[in-house]
């Protein structure tokens, strides 16, 4: 019987970025705001981060070729672009596979006002919207010109919508980012706000880590996609690729 959903779909979040570097920099000095040049959008991979993403290609590249993806899907920000690229280029996906598609849906969570603070800058900047979180909690917090965790989830929607209209019964990764990873779970698994933000709370989720789902055609007349794996860094430590794991934002934007 013929599945709505893919037989497989991984959600990778990007490698490393500079970003990542220069946050951990203004945390570890003790400074209100990331020093980062570019729109987070441009936001580039570090050294680091390319060479996550090729040992991710070339952990890919080691599975048989009919389970490889077949199908890419990214953020349009320029670290995940740029990850999914270079598995591509290390042989990660099947002959047949396209360039990857950019999908804006898939972006980052985006922060509004609280864009490139720190836990110390948000606090000195604006006590009011670190107020507003603790009371209404990270899952709907909305900070001005940003987007909460459910204004994300709605998007999602959308996006799984179509993964199922035209990607049915094919082998599928997108390429995204720690809140992303973090909402699609929440969606394919129809938790409930408590249970997704207890997993968030547990790790953050690594650099070029894989989820992995699976099409269960034995659930209900269309199937379901059961988790194989989750936050599996496996691929970078077999390749001897540091295993990173710092947030794109500091946890009180996120």
């Amino acid at each position: 019987m013929a599945s709505r959903w893919p037989e497989r779909l991984w959600i990778v979040r990007h490698g490393e970025s500079a970003g990542n570097v220069a946050r951990d920099r203004a945390d570890a000095a003790g400074l209100g705001r990331i020093d980062i040049a570019e729109r987070d959008v441009d936001v580039p991979l570090s050294p680091l981060g390319e060479e996550q993403s090729c040992a991710l290609g070339r952990w890919f590249a080691d599975l048989p070729e009919h389970e490889r993806p077949e199908v890419i899907l990214t953020s349009p920000y320029l670290r995940a672009r740029r990850t999914a690229d270079i598995v591509r280029e290390c042989g990660g996906f099947s002959p047949e596979a396209h360039r990857p598609t950019p999908d804006e849906r898939l972006r980052e969570k985006e922060f509004g006002v609280l864009d490139r603070l720190t836990r110390h800058g948000i606090a000195e900047l604006h006590p009011d919207q670190a107020e507003f979180r603790r009371l209404l909690g990270k899952f709907y917090h909305r900070p001005p010109g940003g987007e909460s965790w459910c204004d994300v989830i709605l998007r999602l929607r959308s996006a799984l919508d179509t993964l199922s209209l035209h990607y049915a019964e094919r082998r599928v990764m997108i390429v995204s980012h720690q809140v992303v990873v973090l909402c699609l779970r929440y969606l394919l698994e129809q938790m409930t706000e408590e249970e997704i933000l207890a997993i968030d709370a547990q790790a953050d989720v690594a650099n070029c880590a894989v989820t992995e789902y699976r099409l269960d055609r034995t659930c209900g007349p269309n199937g379901e996609m059961k988790l194989f794996r989750y936050n599996f860094t496996a691929p970078l430590e077999r390749a001897g690729a540091p295993v990173t794991a710092e947030p794109d934002v500091p946890v009180a934007a996120r």
